[in-house]
């Protein structure tokens, strides 16, 4: 006698199954193409709130406003608190100068970072004068993700695109030296909507192996340097604008084989580029005697015309003091600097307060916030 019974249910199964593998093959694509959209290097992880380096950070993330178990303080407490932060920006001369402005704390450090570059941006309403965003207008930060090799890739969208040629090389410097300021960041590599950029989409600067620190900014080479026989390095000279003074960093060359500590401060006693905007903080005469570096702390010693008074009381001016400070922390081993003066017990700053301990870039950046 033969069983009808089962043929139905035969059927059933074999179209149960058929919808499931075609479903897994659908679910399959759909996946792989979220993963061509965003680059390789994306290792999403979640942000350590009590560290100021960037983790790595992607889309699809929503931090902003949410308290986890055991988060302590109100929303308004949370919404009112600011962190102090570095950010790039460009001058009333042109050139890409920090800023240390008061941003909302926030965990994606870097993509905030980049946020508050952009013309027309949140950053707006926190401007120094003469100061201007650098990122064009309707930029927006689609992705930023870090790799273990200090690699930070950085997708923004088609907006990006719309800058001045001439003002190519100094997105790239902004962009570099604000993200590298975080320990976990040694470069840079562009995106553009989920596409990685060999060069930059305007004046064609080759960008496909990174952009770094070591690659310069505000560059002054003169006309007499001799390129082969010289190497990089930068230090920061005062600019000024209406009462504010500030910082820029100069990427200029100096003699090869010299030690680099001596070089630099050798730098900064040479001055800016004649016909430059900006000025020189040290007296005529003032000369290095020697350099120790222990411990973070670089010592530096020098003879007594680089003070500004010497009889009352001996003084360094405070736009020296920010040059050297501020350009000699910029080196990964060196974390403050002491500054000594041959025949002098005490060295002073303009307000008359002892440099008695190590001066470090949070102090310097500190007192210009001021």
């Amino acid at each position: 006698m033969k069983n009808y019974g089962y043929k139905p249910f035969i059927l059933a199964v074999l179209l149960l199954l058929s919808v499931g593998l075609l479903s897994g093959c659908l679910f399959e694509g759909e996946q792989s193409l979220e993963k061509m959209d965003t680059p390789e290097e994306a290792v999403t992880t979640t942000p350590d709130p009590s560290s100021d380096e960037p983790q790595p950070e992607g889309e699809g993330e929503n931090t902003e406003g949410e308290e986890g178990e055991g988060t302590e303080g109100t929303e308004g407490d949370a919404s009112s608190a600011t962190v102090a932060r570095e950010v790039y920006l460009m001058d009333a001369n042109g050139m890409v100068a920090p800023q240390t402005l008061e941003l909302p704390a926030s965990e994606e450090v870097a993509t905030q970072a980049l946020e508050y570059m952009v013309k027309d941006g949140p950053v707006t309403n926190l401007l120094p004068n003469g100061f201007e965003a650098v990122l064009p207008a309707g930029t927006e930060i689609l992705g930023v993700n870090a790799k273990e090799d200090g690699t930070l890739v950085v997708d923004v969208s088609e907006e990006f695109k719309n800058y001045a040629a001439e003002d190519e090389e100094k997105i790239l410097q902004a962009m570099t030296y604000t993200l590298t300021q975080f320990e976990n960041v040694k470069r840079i590599k562009l995106w553009i909507n989920g596409h990685e950029q060999q060069v930059m989409p305007v004046d064609g600067t080759p960008i496909s192996k990174g952009v770094s620190r070591a690659d310069g900014i505000n560059h002054s080479v003169g006309n007499n340097t001799d390129i082969m026989n010289s190497e990089a390095v930068t230090v920061y000279f005062p600019a000024q604008n209406g009462e504010q003074v500030y910082q820029v960093p100069v990427t200029t060359r100096v003699a090869k084989g010299s030690d680099e500590y001596t070089a630099m401060v050798q730098a900064l006693l040479e001055g800016p580029e004649l016909g430059s905007a900006l000025m020189n903080p040290f007296n005529e005469g003032a000369e290095l005697v020697n350099s120790k570096l222990e411990n973070g702390v670089l010592t530096v010693s020098f003879n007594e015309n680089i003070l500004t008074s010497v009889e009352e009381q001996p003084s360094l001016s405070d736009a020296a003091l920010a040059s050297l400070v501020m350009s000699l922390t910029d080196q990964a081993d060196i974390e403050s600097v002491e500054v000594h003066v041959d025949g002098t017990e005490h060295v002073f700053n303009e307000a008359g307060e002892p440099l008695a301990e190590p001066v470090t870039r949070q102090d310097i950046n500190g007192a210009e916030a001021m």
